[in-house]
């Protein structure tokens, strides 16, 4: 069956008016420059409208956690702004996407077999499901047997547990990345594509995977810290090995790529990892530039860039964060790093908007640095404290709001600027399950999910402003 979303139906609207318009008269154009003009005008347009509407990888466009909707709900509860609810078949950690009308989210059942314990449950079960982002009604679902053994459901593992990568989407078909289980491809209807494995290992830590996958021209590229010191790009046609490199530098690293635009069209790919940032040629998997880094243990935040600037959080006991200018070569340390320091985050990643950084650390602060110098502006105790980590969530913005989900205290959403203004603290009071994940935004609606339910979040009428129980699923 043939899927059109609204971008493509514009896209095929405003091309057919170009058309029309190319044989109305000579008049109306004279040059085949002229014409070039025009179609790429209407691509570049309807670029932007998908950038808008879509929200097809962990964090949204880029990794940003930026969109560029307006008129979001910022209030809402049981009661109040709620399209609906959806249950899922089980717990995860892993953020919600968004592609035209579907919406992809992955979950686990069971547990993974340890190998000192043959007796273990050996039931664990990853599952992805394709939701309709109007109704909330599951579309279909697959349930993917997981490959054994997988690491024991104790310490971090019970934290965030065995769904914790985010899916991705080129609008065309959806990629999972299900740890020592491997990658896998879906199309829009649910048809299984392929499964490649990426490595069966564990870390010295056995905290199981977290990292997601970025979709690059015709590859899929995926952290494989975990399961083989790896980062491995694959045709995302077929799931054969494009490129790959290895380093045991790459352990304890959980962080999710980001692509980097540059000069000329070209693209460099950045990854954090202790102690150290690499940046590679996405298309080749050579390494163009590195920077040593002042703090180690793990990286769990994933890097973000704005201006040509690339900005990496992490490490453990203690945090710390750094700024380098993208594009270099060799070793960059003296030459491109702009400034470092110990404020950061041990879970969730930052965003950058007008010249700041803002993030929320996993123990409840909120903070604003400015971007250019590295100093802290603002730190702001959250109220959100509760048992262990409040938040392991990422921040996202949109129309200079950011929204920030805590683990058990709901949602808060704070002013995008550098003095601290709490807005609206919500509260999904009927859920006492762990919000792990970062929100969706798409076509007005924001999309939650804690380990029960998938929620949609959209602004309604003063009239409609209550939701009875029976509209909720």
């Amino acid at each position: 069956m043939l899927i059109i979303g609204l971008k493509e139906f514009e896209f095929v609207i405003n091309l057919k008016l170009v058309v029309l318009n190319l044989f109305r008269g000579r008049t109306m154009i004279r040059n085949l420059k002229t014409v070039i003009t025009w179609i790429l005008t209407v691509v570049l347009i309807t670029a932007n409208t998908a950038i808008a509407s879509d929200w097809q990888r962990y964090r949204g466009p880029n990794g940003s956690g930026i969109s560029d909707e307006k008129n979001l709900p910022i209030s809402w509860s049981e009661t109040e702004n709620l399209k609906w609810k959806t249950p899922l078949p089980g717990p995860g950690s892993s953020s919600p996407i968004v592609t035209g009308s579907r919406v992809f989210v992955t979950c686990y059942s069971g547990y993974g077999l340890d190998r000192k314990k043959p007796g273990d449950i050996n039931n664990l079960k990853r599952n992805l499901l394709c939701i309709d982002a109007n109704t909330g009604k599951v579309i279909w679902e697959k349930k993917v047997k997981a490959s054994m053994p997988e690491d024991r459901y104790r310490g971090y593992i019970s934290e965030h547990g065995y769904a914790s990568n985010t899916p991705v989407t080129d609008g065309k078909n959806v990629y999972v990345f299900f740890g020592k289980t491997g990658v896998l491809a879906f199309d829009l209807e649910g048809k299984q594509l392929w499964q490649k494995s990426v490595g069966t290992q564990s870390s010295n830590r056995r905290w199981g995977s977290a990292a997601s996958p970025v979709v690059y021209k015709n590859l899929i590229i995926v952290n494989a810290s975990e399961e083989s010191r790896s980062i491995i790009a694959l045709d995302k046609m077929t799931g054969k090995e494009v490129w790959s490199f290895k380093s045991d530098k790459l352990e304890l690293s959980y962080a999710t790529p980001i692509l980097v635009q540059l000069e000329k069209e070209r693209q460099e790919m950045v990854i954090s990892m202790p102690q150290e940032v690499w940046a590679y040629d996405p298309d080749s998997g050579k390494e163009t530039w590195y920077a040593i880094m002042k703090f180690g243990g793990n990286i769990s935040p994933s890097p973000i860039e704005a201006n040509g600037v690339v900005y990496v959080f992490g490490g453990y006991p203690s945090t710390g964060g750094v700024a380098i200018r993208a594009g270099g070569n060799g070793n960059v340390t003296d030459s491109n790093v702009l400034w470092s320091n110990k404020n950061a985050s041990y879970v969730p990643s930052p965003l950058v908007y007008e010249g700041h950084l803002y993030w929320v650390s996993d123990m409840g602060y909120a903070f604003c640095m400015e971007a250019k110098t590295g100093k802290v502006v603002f730190k702001e105790r959250l109220d959100a404290r509760g048992g262990g980590k409040p938040f392991y969530a990422s921040v996202v913005l949109a129309d200079g709001k950011i929204y920030a989900v805590s683990r058990k205290k709901g949602t808060i959403i704070f002013a995008a600027k550098p003095q601290f203004e709490q807005l609206v603290h919500n509260k999904l009071t009927s859920d006492d399950s762990n919000f792990n994940a970062s929100p969706a935004i798409s076509n007005g609606k924001i999309f939650l999910r804690s380990n029960k339910y998938l929620y949609c979040i959209e602004r309604k009428s003063k009239e409609k402003a209550t939701v009875k129980s029976k509209d909720i699923k």
